[in-house]
């Protein structure tokens, strides 16, 4: 596969410094600018166009995510940010993934490896611009879109995905239809719930509650609670 052309849009120093290490530890991503700013980013994209974008949203002048809607034909982008309550709405940008910060480099790993993964040998990488998730439902496919999901729920060999004013139950793991599902969005809290997060409402160091549903959030998972 050919290499993975990228920038990095960010105007603090430090986090410029760690994603150019992060990248050089990578063989296939081939940096080709790190800008403080949306700017300078514009100009390069304009004269030599990449495959991947890494964005932080808070950028003098111009906003990250405003920046992104600017561009006619953007490249794939991996936020990278303190901020996590921008997540779903550069989840609807189409956005690769969205890396808190600070992200080990294992976490930066996995995203950069699902722009290997989408983007075909030799070809330019295209978007995937998916906001659902496809799943049987009484002999049908039905398309469960992420911005209704509330949580999802673990019964024996099949899962319920709990809405606002429904539920769908479909014969899969809870390890299936995570895969499925994307971590900016969504995160496992306990062995038997999967929830949205950004549809917490409240929440304390045993439960969280999401639309008046108390859901449990296992020992092993209580790291999640810091991105609520």
């Amino acid at each position: 596969m050919s290499n993975v052309k990228c920038i990095i849009v960010e105007d603090e120093p430090l986090a410029r410094r760690i994603l150019e290490g992060y990248i050089s530890r990578i063989p296939f991503l081939d940096l080709r600018g790190s800008y403080e700013d949306a700017i300078d980013a514009i100009n390069h994209l304009r004269e030599h166009p990449v495959d991947l974008m890494f964005l932080d949203i808070h950028l003098p002048a111009i906003k990250g995510l405003t920046f992104l809607k600017t561009l006619t034909n953007p490249p794939a982008v991996i936020i990278t940010t303190a901020y996590h309550e921008y997540a779903l709405e550069g989840y609807e940008l189409s956005v690769v993934d969205y890396l808190l910060k600070p992200f080990a480099f294992e976490r930066f790993l996995a995203a950069v490896n699902k722009v290997k993964k989408d983007r075909p040998s030799g070809q330019p990488y295209m978007e995937s611009t998916k906001d659902y998730v496809l799943v049987n439902i009484q002999l049908k496919k039905v398309k469960v879109y992420f911005s209704e999901i509330l949580f999802i729920e673990s019964q024996k060999e099949y899962v319920k995905i709990v809405t606002l004013d429904r539920f769908y139950s479909t014969k899969m793991s809870t390890h299936e239809i995570e895969s499925l599902l994307p971590d900016s969005l969504f995160q496992r809290v306990h062995r038997s719930f999967i929830i949205a997060i950004h549809k917490v409402r409240s929440f304390n160091s045993e439960t969280v509650e999401i639309n008046g549903n108390t859901i449990p959030v296992g020992r092993a998972y209580k790291h999640i609670l810091k991105m609520l």
